[in-house]
């Protein structure tokens, strides 16, 4: 049966690995289930998915491998109750007196008595104290007032005292193409990782103290350097006009990319690369850098993304002084491809989403550019342009 729920998940295209499913079983042969479905399913979810946008694939495998196997819900869940009973005619509310003098069940008692309500109760019924009904103070139903029940049918909950409910889950697919949050960025970010020890010797290395020590007979504390991300990325910022429409995903982006790689830098530039960047906004017109000494600065080993939504005049790409700021001595192309010449490793994501590129003559310019590694700014677009960056 396991082994048919891990090959389920592998057809649904979650990414479970052999290993994965083996610390699956060990893990009940250990009993952290303990016996419960419930248990297995929450310890299933954390051992075998990694990623957020798969959550939804995995509750649909689940339900379909395991169904008719939930030992409580199979005594509940295998009778459907008419929908005319469940419609909302009244309300219950009563008062702390009055709740005190109604007896709690328990949840195993609670359950026992619902399967054998279900299996008596031949109508609908309203606002009484025992069968399953609306408005009354009945354990079970809706829209009534028990100090502990069964919510069923009731679209929200009301007063929070429900010990379960009995309602259909509703799941919205995680969108690989939905914009970014702070918590997906991160994730898509990762795909550009290299690791090594570099820099002062500050982290106890444990395995060569415990060597060190048993071969000269006393305590040798050994050290050994941080491990930390390795990759460089140097970041360009479009800003100003029309990327004010996608501040809030640039910052979310540069945000997290601060997060994750310590060797980071960023530059500003409006539209188009030209002969100069600034880091500073608000000094950008008296603090700027030469383009040229970036080149000469930061080696071909960093990678670079540029950040914009490719949106302006083909002038300002094609043509000397076709800056809308400046008078700009050579094109807007030939510094890009200066820059693609200078970090081998370049790409361009775009907060435009990807439907609309082909509308704009600026934005297939700037992809054909840089040989079509323009990518969207959404997790899989992101992820895609770390995987190009790290080839």
């Amino acid at each position: 049966m396991f082994l048919q729920f891990f090959a389920n998940l592998r057809q649904a295209h979650v990414p479970a690995t052999p290993r994965e499913y083996l610390d699956l079983i060990r893990a009940l042969e250990g009993d952290l289930a303990r016996m419960s479905v419930d248990e297995f399913y929450w310890l299933a979810r954390a051992l075998l998915v990694k990623d957020e946008r798969n959550l939804d694939r995995f509750d649909v495998v689940f339900a379909a491998t395991f169904k008719g196997v939930l030992t409580l819900a199979a005594a509940v869940e295998a009778k459907e109750l008419p929908e005319e009973w469940l419609r909302r005619m009244a309300e219950k509310y009563l008062s702390p007196e009055e709740r005190a003098e109604i007896e709690k069940l328990g949840f195993d008692k609670l359950m026992e008595t619902l399967r054998q309500r279900l299996a008596e109760q031949k109508g609908r019924h309203q606002g009484g104290s025992k069968w399953i009904g609306t408005g009354g103070t009945s354990p079970f139903g809706a829209y009534g007032d028990h100090p502990e029940g069964v919510r069923i049918g009731q679209d929200k909950s009301r007063r929070g005292s429900a010990v379960k409910v009995w309602d259909r889950r509703e799941f919205r697919d995680f969108d690989g193409d939905a914009e970014l949050g702070p918590r997906n960025i991160k994730l898509a970010l990762r795909r550009l990782r290299r690791f090594a020890r570099e820099g002062a010797a500050e982290e106890l290395d444990l395995d060569s103290t415990i060597r060190s020590t048993a071969d000269k007979g006393y305590i040798d504390v050994m050290l050994r350097p941080e491990r930390r991300n390795a990759v460089k990325v140097l970041l360009f910022l479009d800003v100003g006009g029309s990327m004010d429409w996608h501040v809030e995903a640039a910052e979310q982006l540069f945000s997290a990319a601060k997060s994750q790689f310590k060797r980071l830098d960023h530059f500003y530039f409006h539209n188009c690369l030209y002969e100069s960047v600034w880091k500073n906004n608000r000094r950008r017109h008296d603090e700027r850098m030469p383009t040229r000494d970036l080149f000469n600065s930061y080696r071909r080993d960093y990678r670079v993304v540029f950040v914009g939504d490719a949106s302006m005049s083909p002038h300002e790409i094609m043509a000397a002084g076709g800056s809308v700021e400046h008078l700009n001595p050579e094109p807007g192309r030939v510094w890009l491809e200066r820059a693609i010449l200078a970090w081998p490793r370049t790409v361009w994501i775009n907060p435009t989403p990807q439907s609309q590129w082909n509308h704009s003559l600026s934005t297939t310019m700037i992809a054909e550019i840089f040989q079509h590694r323009m990518f969207p700014l959404t997790p899989d677009g992101v992820e895609a342009a770390m995987r190009a960056l790290a080839a």
